[in-house]
C-alpha cells in the first residue's frame, strides 16, 4: 500500500490562498529589506513629490519585522486585475471596487483559517498598501517575480497587472526561494513609452513627472508643461505596463468578479466629473480607489483632459492593449 505524505502547512496555506483567488503565492521570512537603501536615496532625491507620508514611516521600511512586533514570516500574495481590458482614461486597477477592501478581507479570512488549522491563536496582520512596507521587495524575496525597469513587480507567467498583499504571522514558516533573475534584459520599451519621461534611469522613477502620481497623489496644480503630455488620462496610467513584452504575452482577462469594472468608470465624460458636487463625488466613488484623488483632484484632471482633446498629448487614447501589435 502506498503512503501519501501529508501536505506541509506551507503547502496547505498556498492551496487555501489560491482557492481564494490569489495567484501567485509565496512565503518568506521577515527581516532587512534589500532595497531599503535605494528607497532612502529615492526619498532624498525628492522623487516622492508631495507624498510626505512615505518619509514618516521610512525607518520602519528597512526591516519587515518592525511594523508589527512578534511576527516571523509573511505569506505574500498577488491578485490579478485584468491586463487585457481595453486601455482607457481610468487605469485598469481602479475601475472596480477598492482592492484594499477586497484583498484585506480575504487575507483576514486566510488568517482565521490559519488559526483553525494550527489550533491556536496566531499573531498576525494583513497588509495591502497600508503599512510601512516595501511590498515589491517582500514579493521578490517570496519568489513572486523581479522588479522591472518600470519599477513594477513582474512575474514571468503573469506579467505585472496584479495587486500585492501580505499576511504577517508569528509562525516560523519555510521560505520559498527568492526571485533573483532580472528578465528585462536590454529592453527599454517602458522607459521609452512614458508620456512624461518620468524615468530618470532604469528602475528609478521621478514620481513628480509620473501621470499616476500627478492624477492621484499630487494635490497642487500640475505643472503647465506636463499637462499637454497627460492626454485624456483622468486617474492613473498603464502605459509603461501596456508596452511591456511580459504583459503583451502573459496578461490575462479579469477573472475576479469582485474587481469587475463599474460601468461609470469606463471612459467617463470628463465634463461630468468637473460638474460633480462634493456629495455626488462621495456617492459615485464610494468603496472605489478613485476617492483617493478627492473631488478637487478629479475635477482638475478632467479639466486638463478636456483641454487636451484633439491635442498632441500621449495618453489612454493612444495606448495599445497587451497582446495587440
Amino acid at each position: 500500500m502506498t503512503t501519501v505524505a501529508a501536505a506541509s502547512l506551507e503547502q496547505r496555506i498556498k492551496t487555501r490562498a489560491r482557492a481564494m483567488g490569489f495567484d501567485p503565492v509565496g512565503i518568506t521570512r521577515l527581516g532587512p529589506a534589500a532595497t531599503y537603501a535605494a528607497f532612502a536615496g529615492w526619498l532624498e532625491q525628492g522623487y516622492a513629490g508631495e507624498m510626505t507620508y512615505l518619509a514618516r514611516g521610512a525607518e520602519k521600511r528597512r526591516d519587515t519585522t518592525l511594523p508589527f512586533g512578534g511576527v516571523r514570516s509573511a505569506v505574500v500574495v498577488a491578485l490579478n486585475y485584468g491586463g487585457k481590458q481595453p486601455a482607457g482614461s481610468i487605469a485598469r486597477y481602479a475601475r472596480g471596487d477598492d482592492y484594499h477592501d477586497v484583498m484585506t478581507a480575504r487575507l483576514e479570512e486566510l488568517h482565521e483559517w490559519l488559526e483553525a488549522e494550527c489550533g491556536r491563536d496566531v499573531r498576525g496582520k494583513a497588509y495591502v498598501d497600508t503599512g510601512p512596507i516595501l511590498e515589491r521587495d517582500l514579493a521578490q524575496r517570496a519568489g513572486l517575480g523581479w522588479i522591472g525597469k518600470n519599477t513594477m513587480l513582474i512575474n514571468p507567467k503573469r506579467g505585472s497587472f496584479f495587486f500585492l498583499g501580505a499576511l504577517f504571522v508569528d509562525l516560523e514558516l519555510e521560505a520559498d526561494a527568492p526571485f533573483e533573475t532580472d528578465h528585462c534584459g536590454s529592453c527599454t520599451r517602458c522607459l521609452d513609452a512614458c508620456p512624461t519621461g518620468a524615468f530618470v534611469a532604469p528602475h528609478e522613477l521621478d514620481a513628480r513627472r509620473c501621470i499616476s502620481y500627478l492624477t492621484i497623489e499630487h494635490r497642487s496644480e500640475i505643472a503647465p508643461e506636463l499637462q499637454p503630455l497627460m492626454g485624456e488620462l483622468l486617474y492613473g496610467c498603464d502605459v509603461c505596463q501596456d508596452v511591456c513584452p511580459w504583459n503583451r504575452k502573459f496578461a490575462t482577462e479579469l477573472g475576479d468578479h469582485a474587481l469587475a469594472p463599474r460601468p461609470e468608470n469606463l471612459d467617463p465624460d470628463p465634463q461630468s466629473l468637473v460638474d460633480l458636487t462634493e456629495e455626488a463625488f462621495r456617492a459615485r466613488f464610494a468603496r472605489s480607489p478613485i476617492k483617493r484623488a478627492k473631488r478637487s483632484g478629479m475635477a482638475r484632471n478632467a479639466a486638463i483632459a478636456i483641454r487636451n482633446r484633439g491635442g498632441p498629448g500621449r495618453g489612454a487614447r493612444f495606448a495599445s492593449r497587451p497582446g495587440d501589435d
